[in-house]
């Protein structure tokens, strides 16, 4: 395919030999995503196929996600979106026009996200890819000065494109995917954006939703009780479950940035019930560490970069 009469670009994608489409990867600049997708539970905290739907309903914000036969699109293909996120935002900075549209190589995705490349890795691609595509979601939060009505899932379209070898092997060239309008509308015009540290990806399910709602805060210091905080990472067993998964995660103190404290709060003995002993209510707290402040923002926390395109 011809090329457009026009200046070469800083970063020019490379295309595959015989094929009539160029790739958007490999990713160049670091992984970053859209802040709403930080702050609330959009995906299931598994690794496994979640087959329930998940609500969210706080400070009038709604959120309805639908399985589809193979389930929810859990935290884990999560990161086939930040990466398409990031991939969009590298383009945008450099001059390119973008699209809906992105081909990328599964080789740089498992590069980027950290993921062995093995055949195990390839096959949960296609199962990711499936969730993505068939998971319906539904919200009143607003992207590029727009709302929606109805369900819509992340990706519009996802295709895998394969050649042969002369012994007849299969092997996958490209991923080609459509993302969803509300979420293109929401990278390109609200610039509500926000790089993500390296170690995400070594990250356990509520870990990472730990470090997305921190980040997401803009605070060096976020405090909440722990029914809201529960709420807000999206954890779907029950409350003591999760302050003991807390519990767990504050000693091991492994969230990039931020420090997990849980504050117990005194009870009054004379207000408990006569039978059996109320828990403790508990605060939870996270804290920028003090190396992160001042100065070591992103470029895409600057006002700048939050503006819509113009």
């Amino acid at each position: 395919m011809p090329h457009e009469p026009q200046a070469p670009a800083p970063r020019t994608p490379a295309r595959p030999q015989g094929d009539l489409f160029r790739l958007d990867s490999p990713l160049t600049a670091e992984i970053r995503g859209e802040r709403s997708l930080m702050a609330f539970p959009f995906f299931a905290l598994a690794k496994n196929a979640w087959m329930k739907p998940l609500t969210y309903q706080a400070n009038n914000v709604s959120i309805e996600v639908r399985p589809s036969a193979s389930g929810v699109a859990t935290i884990y293909d999560k990161e086939i979106v930040l990466y398409i996120a990031s991939l969009m935002l590298a383009k945008i900075e450099v001059g390119e026009s973008v699209t809906q549209d992105f081909v990328f190589t599964a080789h740089d995705l498992f590069t980027v996200t950290g993921a062995n490349h093995s055949a195990r890795s390839y096959g949960r691609l296609s199962e990711a890819l499936e969730r993505l595509q068939g998971t319906q979601i539904k919200t009143n939060i607003e992207a590029g000065g727009e709302g929606e009505e109805g369900f819509f899932s992340w990706l519009s379209e996802a295709k895998l494109h394969y050649s042969r070898t002369r012994g007849g092997e299969r092997r996958l060239k490209a991923v080609k995917v459509r993302l969803c309008d509300w979420l293109f509308r929401a990278i390109l015009l609200d610039r509500h954006v926000l790089d993500y540290a390296a170690a995400y990806f070594q990250l356990g399910p509520i870990e990472r939703r730990i470090y997305e709602v921190a980040r997401s805060s803009g605070e060096d210091r976020l405090e909440t009780d722990l029914a809201t905080f529960r709420l807000q990472i999206g954890y779907q067993n029950p409350l003591a479950n999760f302050r003991n998964a807390l519990k767990q995660i504050a000693a091991a103190d492994s969230i990039p940035d931020y420090r997990l404290e849980l504050i117990e709060q005194a009870i009054d003995e004379r207000e408990a019930p006569r039978r059996g002993r109320r828990s403790a209510p508990v605060q939870v707290v996270l804290t920028r560490r003090p190396a992160q402040l001042g100065g070591d923002e992103s470029a895409s926390d600057s006002p700048a970069a939050e503006s819509p395109a113009g």
